[in-house]
């Protein structure tokens, strides 16, 4: 039977939705079409007519995970509008964050992934990492102080990267306290580096 417009659009937006996730709990490369279309409820054979290659679905399914991130964000801080920096902060380093796989954040999950993967790749994760970026700076700029525009900048820069790098280890080592530790310790250290003080 004949798939309608309509529905193919339908099937190849559930196959994103579905590799976005997916893929952040097994990477690129550890699970298959095969599993991938079946986790959609489609068949293996579907695949080619909606992507060119299962780099496309990457570069789709990164977009559609980093925009979910990105809308994660955006209600943490409409969710607390006098604090917003604090709302991502509580929510992003969390334990309960540190444990999704499936919806956690994709530049944890894929990060190293995408790395090793072609430049259109890269370029869903970097849009992804700008629009992050352009959010902590709005955040940074709403703290008390008098910054120059390069000193917010960096200040964003260094609060991702710090965020990033504390769930990425959380993430890695078995010890719960341990991992506890790095995503707490980094709560402090961005509230620091947003306050600009220095220890």
């Amino acid at each position: 039977m004949r798939v309608s417009r309509v529905q193919a659009e339908e099937n190849r937006q559930t196959v994103i939705n579905v590799a976005s996730r997916l893929f952040r709990e097994h990477g690129f490369d550890g699970i298959g079409l095969k599993d991938l279309m079946e986790a959609a409820g489609l068949t293996q054979g579907a695949f080619y007519k909606q992507f060119a290659s299962k780099e496309d679905l990457e570069i789709q399914a990164s977009k559609r995970a980093l925009e979910s991130a990105s809308c994660r964000w955006t209600a943490a801080m409409t969710a607390n509008p006098e604090d917003p920096l604090g709302a991502v902060v509580s929510f992003y380093l969390s334990t309960g964050h540190r444990e999704e796989r499936t919806d956690g954040c994709p530049i944890v999950a894929l990060g190293s992934d995408a790395a090793r993967h072609g430049d259109e790749v890269k370029a869903s994760f970097e849009a992804g990492i700008r629009t992050h970026l352009e959010a902590l700076e709005r955040l940074v700029s709403q703290t008390p102080g008098d910054e120059a525009e390069g000193e917010i900048k960096g200040k964003a820069m260094a609060i991702l990267s710090m965020m990033v790098g504390a769930l990425t280890i959380s993430r890695v080592v078995n010890d719960p306290d341990l991992a506890k530790a790095f995503l707490d310790t980094a709560v402090a250290q961005v509230r620091t580096i947003a306050a600009g003080r220095t220890e």
